[in-house]
């Protein structure tokens, strides 16, 4: 299957909300083994959408649509539909007892315009929508397959998971298991990360490599058709070796995890606290590591000393040092994370200073970043030289914290 996604919805092309519905489908769309050529956008008119429907039947075999199932009168998909291929609209009963069930439950009259929603085109596969009112559809004619999805993601995405997707694997004749991993990397950037796996990228077939770069981050999807689950996770295997052999030493975790939720599973594992000293991320390191459940056991407390004056009176870092090496320096790191651990008493200290911006200071500039970890026996001092907005600054040298941290804790 080769197949264009049209999204309908003025709201979509006036920037008022995210497309997301047309992510979320071409993600689950490659895992089946469909190729999404085209994504098409088209606000609430009746000829743009015949004319985009025109334009994709000569170039496609599926056209899914998202939005433009409701009641009102700018929801056209289905009759913009039914004119372009010639079909009747036909009333689905299930749909309309389902539509009937809903107002009965919350109190509500039905207006006459509701019962739109139940309309589908004549002898389509009708998708029921367990999550609201408008069902969706699929019809095939001249060997193109037209499937109807309603616009709100709360119905779209659970409805594609039950039953779009079950349809479309049948429709391709395949009895076939799909398996997904993430892996989680930190410290290399998307371009590099390519660059050390692109043979591998350039001759997947199956398992599918999928990277994606989020916050400072990347993120590898592993995708594996197979007959069963067990040979879906070994084809997997062998491809994730061979990541991990060019690029294993940024890898941190896997699926539905965070270098916080990492670093707090391990320094509870090992019953090991911290505590942090913030300069230029103002407590963000802090707000992040006791997000996680659990921090209460492993972070023993923070102190925020933006100023000199903090650093020196409430962390007992020097003067001299302040005076000599200044604010953002390697020197002040270091004492930073000492200081602090000896003030909570806690196994490990960590510091941030720098610029985050928006000037340089001390004749350094933004960007540049020291991170100070101490423990009993060692300090050392992270520099950095990042790039970025503030926020951007910040965020990566907290998350710069968490990998150092968990690096050091790994040995």
């Amino acid at each position: 299957m080769n197949a264009e996604i049209i999204a309908v919805g003025s709201e979509l092309l006036l920037g008022q909300i995210a497309n997301t519905n047309a992510q979320f489908i071409s993600r689950n769309l490659a895992e089946i083994g469909v190729n999404v050529f085209y994504h098409t956008t088209v606000g609430d008119n009746p000829e743009r959408l015949e004319k985009a429907i025109k334009h994709a039947q000569t170039r496609v075999d599926t056209i899914i649509f998202s939005g433009g199932l409701g009641p009102t009168k700018d929801d056209l998909t289905k009759e913009t539909i039914a004119k372009v291929l010639g079909l009747n609209l036909i009333e689905d009963e299930l749909a309309l007892v389902r539509i009937r069930d809903y107002f009965k439950k919350v109190n509500r009259a039905m207006t006459d315009n509701n019962r739109k929603q139940a309309h589908v085109l004549e002898g389509s596969t009708v998708f029921p929508n367990d999550n609201g009112m408008a069902p969706g559809m699929s019809v095939t004619v001249d060997q193109i397959t037209y499937l109807l999805l309603p616009g709100p993601p709360k119905e779209m995405k659970p409805m594609f998971d039950s039953y779009v997707r079950p349809f479309l694997l049948n429709q391709l004749h395949e009895q076939t298991v799909i398996t997904s991993k993430i892996l989680h990397f930190f410290g290399i950037g998307e371009a590099q990360l390519e660059t050390e796996l692109e043979d591998l990228i350039d001759k997947q077939t199956n398992p599918t490599i999928a990277p994606l770069a989020s916050d400072g981050e990347v993120v590898i999807r592993l995708t594996a058709k197979a007959e069963t689950v067990e040979n879906a996770q070994a084809l997997m295997v062998e491809t994730e070796k061979e990541i991990f052999a060019r690029v294993g030493d940024y890898f941190y975790g896997y699926d539905d995890t965070s270098l916080f939720h990492e670093l707090v599973k391990l320094l509870k594992d090992r019953s090991i606290t911290v505590a942090s000293a913030e300069s230029l991320t103002g407590g963000f390191f802090g707000e992040s590591l006791t997000n996680e459940k659990g921090a209460s056991t492993v972070f023993s407390g923070g102190m925020i000393t933006y100023s000199n004056e903090a650093k020196m009176n409430l962390l007992g870092v020097e003067e001299s040092t302040l005076i000599q090496h200044g604010a953002v320096s390697e020197e002040t790191a270091r004492e930073m994370a000492q200081k602090v651990r000896e003030r909570y008493q806690s196994n490990i200290g960590i510091s941030f200073t720098g610029v985050a911006g928006p000037a340089e200071q001390e004749g350094k500039p933004v960007g540049t970043v020291f991170i100070g970890l101490a423990d009993a026996h060692l300090t050392e001092v992270h520099a950095l030289t990042l790039a970025g907005s503030r926020h951007s600054i910040r965020l990566r040298s907290v998350k710069y914290g968490a990998y150092y941290l968990l690096k050091k804790l790994l040995g």
